[in-house]
């Protein structure tokens, strides 16, 4: 299937695997002991607000589920629940909203 032999895939998991740990272990071995400068935490407060987007607009904009093409149902859960977030400031609401708006828009739309 793939051109490579059990040896192979073997080695390849565990140098990921050892580059992973050594990744995180200089952050977390190194430097976890030490006080983290002030700058550096007001920019690593903003990681989720940067990382989550990142993640979820593909699944808006190109989702699987329709082949890639850009889905109206999605697209208005999504503003329903960027909205919902902005007004209320609440991550549950805006989950609540945004499904809700989903199944309400799919339905409606299909």
């Amino acid at each position: 299937m793939t051109g490579y032999g059990d040896a192979t895939i073997w080695l390849i998991i565990l140098a990921v695997a050892l580059g992973t740990y050594g990744l995180r272990w200089s952050f977390l071995g190194a430097f976890g002991n030490r006080p983290m400068p002030v700058w550096a935490q007001r920019i690593l407060r903003y990681t989720a607000v940067g990382v989550l987007p990142a993640l979820v607009a593909p699944l808006i904009v190109w989702p699987a589920a329709t082949g890639g093409q850009t889905d109206p149902a999605r697209m208005i859960a999504a503003v329903v629940a960027v909205g919902l977030g902005v007004a209320t400031r609440n991550v549950l609401a805006a989950i609540l909203g945004g499904m809700a708006a989903l199944y309400m828009a799919l339905y409606l739309i299909t």
